[in-house]
């Protein structure tokens, strides 16, 4: 997922230098996808942006099938994208089997990828995966972020909580504002990793013209995967299993946080 407007960082955060030869966000994840076994890279756009990423892209040497789709393409017209669970629903035309999605703009570590595919080897119809960090290894190093908490009874996920305002205090302690509490530094994360079977592009499109007809004169409100998961495993269409990564996520926020990307993604990948 490529489509997000960066509006804090101000420019094209998916293109943005963060490796040591010139790479992106994206480039780390289509080839840690590839390494992993993913066969076709689907890279869901906008129309103001897709010159610039197919130029990128071009300029690198991935080994895999990649194709375009625009978002804002999509759907009825409104300046900011509708939403994530709207992003993956217009992948669906180039999708012929299980998939992976994860955003263009976060760096996830190699085996994240390595352990999602493999749980998803042989995927049922009825079941979703998600990549699940701990949260200490997903905050960064100065700032408050939103975070999806997870609640997990064994490996399942049985609740997510969108946590707004999360971060590390003078004190160590790492807490969210809203809802407010103290959270604990082992707490999985959601970071928007996700394996799903073909089978749930008829239910986010289901889900989409139900969230039009709720909230489509609304400017600023998302269609969003993680409560459509949520909707959809609450009513018994799928259970969500929970794949659990040692990696640490890596993304930025603000142009500050380049650097500080740049020398932690250096550091992993040495390792």
């Amino acid at each position: 997922m490529a489509a997000g407007l960066g509006s804090r960082f101000g420019g094209t955060k998916q293109l943005a230098s963060v490796g040591p030869d010139g790479e992106a966000f994206l480039d780390f994840a289509i080839g840690d996808a590839v390494a992993a076994g993913v066969d076709k890279v689907v890279m869901v756009v906008r129309t103001d942006i897709i010159d610039d990423v197919k130029r990128h892209i071009a300029s690198r040497s991935h080994d895999v099938e990649i194709t375009y789709v625009c978002q804002d393409t999509h759907g009825p017209h409104r300046d900011k994208p509708w939403g994530t669970g709207q992003a993956v629903l217009v992948a669906a035309p180039e999708i012929d089997g299980p998939f992976l999605v994860c955003n263009a703009d976060d760096y996830y570590g190699s085996s994240t990828y390595d352990k999602v595919v493999a749980a998803a080897t042989d995927l049922p119809s009825d079941r979703v995966l998600l990549a699940g960090f701990r949260l200490d290894r997903t905050l960064p190093e100065i700032g408050e972020v939103s975070r999806g908490i997870c609640r997990i009874e064994g490996s399942e996920m049985v609740g997510l909580t969108e946590t707004h305002g999360v971060g590390r205090r003078d004190d160590g302690t790492i807490t969210g504002r809203d809802p407010e509490g103290v959270l604990a530094p082992d707490a999985v994360a959601s970071m928007n990793f996700w394996a799903f079977p073909q089978r749930i592009f008829a239910d986010l499109e289901e889900g989409f013209a139900k969230f039009l007809r709720d909230h489509g004169d609304e400017a600023k409100t998302e269609y969003l995967l993680p409560a459509e998961v949520a909707v959809l495993r609450d009513a018994g269409e799928f259970t969500v299993g929970v794949v659990t990564t040692d990696e640490a996520w890596v993304g930025v926020t603000n142009p500050d946080d380049l650097e500080v990307a740049r020398r932690r993604i250096a550091e992993m990948r040495a390792s």
